[in-house]
Parts: C-alpha cells; sequence; structure tokens
C-alpha cells in the first residue's frame, strides 16, 4: 500500500526503494577505517605534533596580544 509521501518519494526517485543510493569509493567511510598507527612518524607528526604546536603558537599569540592591549 502507497501512501502519499512513498508515491512523491518514488515519483523522485525513479528506482524507488529497492534500487538504494550510490556510495562513493573515493571517500573514507566508518566500516574501512583503521586507527591511528602510532609507530608511523607521519600520524605522529600529524596527529601530535602539529596540533600541539598550533596550541603553543595561539597562546604565544594571545599572550602578545593581552601585553600590547596593556
Amino acid at each position: 500500500m502507497y501512501t502519499v509521501t512513498n508515491q512523491i518519494f518514488i515519483m523522485y526517485h525513479p528506482f524507488g526503494l529497492t534500487y538504494g543510493f550510490q556510495i562513493p569509493k573515493e571517500v573514507p567511510h566508518p566500516d574501512n577505517n583503521s586507527p591511528i598507527d602510532l609507530t608511523n612518524t607521519a600520524d605522529i607528526i600529524i596527529y601530535i605534533a602539529i596540533p600541539i604546536a598550533v596550541l603553543i603558537l595561539y597562546f604565544i599569540w594571545r599572550r602578545k596580544l593581552m601585553k600590547s592591549k596593556k
């Protein structure tokens, strides 16, 4: 039994409910991701060193900004 919303859905999607939607193959999905490998130097630099450096630079910048306002 089709309701109005099902008829509208099928009208806009000619393959209906059986075809499904296309999933892009080039983007990572939660089902095929792997955890961060901390033995890899690139992962350590990207996920640990760069964020820490950004935080340190932010606090240095804020300190200089506060001193220049005084």
